[in-house]
């Protein structure tokens, strides 16, 4: 499946933010005093491992902020996987524009590409499982957005974007309402009839007193493999089903044969590795 790109008034004030963080008061010192204003180049950004391209249109924004004069011929766009030696795109134009917006661009596409790739990992070992990957609300602050794009482009699903587009009633709800009941009670009270509601429950107990409440999803929240097993059969379908707590590739195959329908995973946006991507003046 194709991922559409994000609008450009979207990603733009994050990147034109980098931009001035990186240029400080004075713009690239080194560059202005090393390469002439006529230079020109041409480069390439070259995958240096393999993975998934994730955020090559931030990269060229970057690019083309600095220097609107920078052009790119592209090779492997988002969703794209790549194999390490792989030309990502090709750029030539003033070299000054280049070399300034180098680590900023770059900082976008090895981070989104590194999110992209560990989502695509995750996804193609439950290759045949009906399970989907989503991802959390742990996502470093001001990417959200991005992150969530790149999650799309490694194959994988989003959760709930933020705290106003869906309902997850979690323990320290729960405690707050004084139990399970009485917490759906007060979000049934309170929210439009298209908001969804999800519940998470650590026991099978817990499950039990859920599933009388009519909530559209249950958050199985670090059970072991047997209590998924027992919970996917007591649920039977009435609602779907998210397994949450440490999910990797190498345990995602057991997890998703258990027949839950969703598996959650906070760290392939907070603590994926970038891939790594760099640039080759040619």
């Amino acid at each position: 499946m194709t991922v559409p790109p994000l609008p450009a008034i979207m990603t733009e004030p994050l990147v034109r933010a980098a931009l001035l963080e990186d240029l400080g008061r004075a713009g690239d010192i080194t560059t202005d005093a090393i390469v002439p204003t006529s230079a020109r180049a041409e480069t390439a950004l070259v995958a240096r491992q393999p993975g998934v391209v994730a955020g090559l249109d931030l990269a060229l924004m970057a690019f083309r902020l600095i220097e609107p004069g920078i052009a790119a011929e592209i090779a492997k766009p988002d969703g794209a996987h790549i194999a390490k030696g792989d030309t990502i795109a090709i750029l030539t134009g003033p070299t000054r524009g280049i070399l300034s917006a180098e680590r900023v661009a770059l900082n976008f596409l090895c981070h989104l590409s590194g999110i992209a790739s560990a989502t695509a990992s995750i996804v193609a070992a439950i290759t045949g499982q009906r399970a989907r990957v989503v991802c959390t609300r742990k996502t470093l602050p001001g990417l959200r957005t991005i992150q969530k794009y790149a999650i799309r482009v490694g194959g994988g699903f989003n959760h709930r974007f933020g705290l106003d587009d869906g309902v997850l009633i979690k323990d320290n709800h729960i405690a707050a309402a004084g139990g399970i009941a009485e917490a759906v009670a007060r979000i049934r009270a309170a929210i439009g009839h298209l908001v969804k509601v999800e519940l998470e429950v650590d026991t099978l107990a817990q499950l039990e007193q859920a599933l009388g409440l009519g909530v559209d999803a249950i958050l199985l929240d670090n059970m072991n493999y047997d209590e998924m097993r027992r919970a996917v059969a007591m649920v039977a379908g009435r609602a779907l089903t998210e397994a949450s707590g440490r999910i990797t590739a190498q345990i995602a195959p057991e997890v998703a044969a258990t027949g839950v329908d969703l598996l959650s995973s906070g760290a392939l946006t907070h603590s994926s590795a970038t891939l790594d991507i760099g640039l080759d003046y040619r």
